[in-house]
């Protein structure tokens, strides 16, 4: 019923930058807190950024100062700039979004594929 499409991935050097999207489209009433998640090869899902609806942040201490996370509520989208990045930023990033759908009045949590960040020389 909702799909999160995510992109802007790829490899980069350290200190470089990218910026990840991540659009939300289907039978979607209202999003409430969207957000974005990493996980690295043998290491669990961790939180890096999320944003409510009003537009009220929380990032992981990892990433305070280096990324930047905003949202386009018209266009049900979440952005991720990266900046600074480090070879530990290196990850599968996943987009995050609590939706509330047109048939209902229940709240979901929907998942995107995930996107490869990689950052090295």
């Amino acid at each position: 019923q909702v799909q999160l499409r995510e992109s802007g991935g790829g490899l980069v050097q350290p200190g470089g930058s990218l910026r990840l999207s991540c659009a939300a489209s289907g039978s979607i009433r209202s999003i409430n807190t969207m957000g974005w998640y990493r996980q690295a090869p043998g290491k669990q899902r961790e939180l890096v950024a999320d944003i409510t609806s009003g537009i009220s942040t929380n990032y992981a201490d990892s990433v305070k100062g280096r990324f930047t996370i905003f949202r386009d509520n018209a266009k049900n989208t979440v952005y991720l700039q990266m900046n600074s990045l480090k070879p530990e930023d290196t990850a599968v990033y996943y987009c995050n979004a609590d939706v509330f759908l047109v048939t209902d009045y229940s709240k979901y949590a929907y998942w995107g594929q995930g996107t490869q960040v990689t950052v090295s020389s």
